[in-house]
């Protein structure tokens, strides 16, 4: 009977991580947030935008029963 050993898992970083880790090296403090509020407006347009179209067509359903 062989003796219980443990087994140790190596994390690596996740390309998330890494990206992270470079551009922490990279850019200072201050580009870093800039680039993230950048990415987090971006983002928030691009909801907007989905919900402008949801509700157009929300609009033209309406309007087509209306009719």
């Amino acid at each position: 009977m062989q003796a219980a050993t443990s087994v140790r898992a190596n994390a690596f970083p996740t390309l998330t991580q890494a990206l992270l880790a470079v551009e922490s090296v990279l850019l200072g403090g201050g580009q870093r947030t800039a680039r993230r509020n950048a990415w987090t407006a971006v983002l928030e347009d691009r909801r907007r935008a989905r919900d402008r179209v949801e509700a157009q067509h929300v609009l033209e359903a309406v309007a087509t029963r209306s009719s």
